[in-house]
């Protein structure tokens, strides 16, 4: 059922079309992923199959702004027929400040796969079962000042509502448990609101930003009733603070990019609550260069390291993996283009030195026209069973994208 103000919104919306320069566009897609190892928990082959219809609105007058993006989908995998609101926000801008309202993808940070700063909601199922990659970030339904003043720009984010990151279904990927006979579960969402602020201008050539976060992790911790005959588990989102900045420019012939970030774990700074992710400092440097045309490659350093590490030793359990202080990951992606443009090879491949957790994903995309075209890749994963790619050593898969768009 909508909520009063949801029909407050749509009326507004309905409003401000009538009177603005309208454009509808949008696409026609199917996707089918199909496993290449393994079948799946629940006895199928096939990680996604469906075929998905976009519409785009977007409509603009004077000073303000329309823009409304809903999927329509039939899933041949259990969902059937499902509707989503990806997008639905109004926008008004008036000399140096603005105001965005509703449901708006927010991005943070400069990592490639790799979120240090980029504290907003992910859908990671969508990433690893071969969806297109404009799939991978969710909205938030919030509100978003901006206020640009001479000496820096400010973003101000506020959502009501925490909306958490969507993980990988069970059902179609082989997640590591420690507790697989415990079936009693539930999920506890926060009842509480999020906020975020960013600061951001040119220093001396160079694109740099502050981040400050204060909300809830996007990923659910779990927690038993009992360690020792547990009968119950429940998953939360843990109380989270972010302390981040990032800084960009040219160096060379490439853009080399830094970031780095202080986690709080607010709710257990002490360390001392294995189910509580410990709190922790996250460092990114990338590279980007273009050696010849057609041609570009990016490498990226990300580092980590926990704090309070003694005392998450201390509170572990007995049998259950063990975190490293560090960890250390390094990724690439080589992006080749042929044929005038009109053909695409994209590899990406992601290496943790501390668990030997990989990720490769290659693919090759061609368009056919301006309006359609079509990809084949594949996703492999690999290390350890409880890594967050080890996990999914049995859930290697290739995909096939097609699209019309209008």
């Amino acid at each position: 059922m909508l909520r009063p103000a949801a029909f407050c919104l749509i009326a507004l919306l309905a409003q401000l079309a009538a009177r603005a320069e309208v454009t509808l566009s949008g696409f026609v897609q199917q996707n089918t992923a199909f496993n290449t190892v393994a079948e799946n928990p629940d006895g199928r082959h096939y990680k996604w199959l469906e075929e998905r219809v976009q519409l785009k609105l977007d409509a603009t007058g004077g000073a303000w702004r329309l823009l409304a993006k809903g999927d329509f989908a039939w899933d041949h995998l259990g969902r059937q027929d499902q509707a989503e609101l990806r997008e639905a926000y109004v926008d008004y801008a008036a000399g140096n400040w603005d105001l965005r309202i509703g449901r708006q993808v927010i991005t943070w940070g400069l990592g490639d796969l790799v979120f240090v700063n980029d504290v907003f909601p992910k859908n990671h199922e969508a990433l690893f079962a071969g969806r297109p990659l404009d799939y991978l970030k969710n909205g938030v339904d919030a509100v978003k000042l901006g206020a640009y003043p001479e000496f820096a720009n400010f973003e101000l984010m506020l959502a009501p509502n925490f909306r958490a990151s969507r993980i990988p279904d069970a059902r179609r990927f082989h997640l590591y448990d420690p507790m697989p006979a415990v079936t009693t579960r539930e999920t506890i969402k926060p009842g509480q609101g999020e906020a975020g602020l960013r600061i951001y201008r040119d220093v001396a050539g160079w694109d740099t930003a502050l981040y400050l976060y204060r909300g809830f992790a996007r990923t659910p911790s779990m927690r038993a009733d009992s360690m020792t005959a547990p009968t119950k588990i429940s998953y939360f989102y843990p109380q989270l603070s972010l302390y981040g900045a990032s800084v960009s420019g040219r160096v060379g012939d490439g853009v080399l990019g830094m970031e780095a970030a202080y986690s709080d774990s607010r709710q257990d700074r002490s360390g001392s609550d294995f189910a509580v992710p410990n709190s922790q400092t996250r460092l990114l440097v990338g590279y980007q260069i273009q050696p010849v045309e057609d041609l570009s490659l990016s490498f990226q350093y990300y580092t980590e390291r926990m704090h309070d590490y003694g005392a998450y030793l201390a509170a572990l359990p007995a049998g259950f993996p063990v975190d490293k202080r560090w960890g250390h990951t390094v990724t690439a992606r080589l992006t080749q283009f042929y044929l005038h443009q009109t053909l695409r090879l994209s590899v990406y491949a992601a290496y943790n030195a501390s668990n030997g957790d990989h990720f490769v994903n290659p693919e090759l995309r061609y368009s056919f026209t301006d309006k359609i075209w079509g990809a084949l890749g594949a996703n492999l994963f690999g290390g350890k069973p409880w890594g967050q790619f080890g996990q999914l050593s049995r859930d290697d898969n290739v995909y096939l994208q097609m699209r019309y768009e209008f």
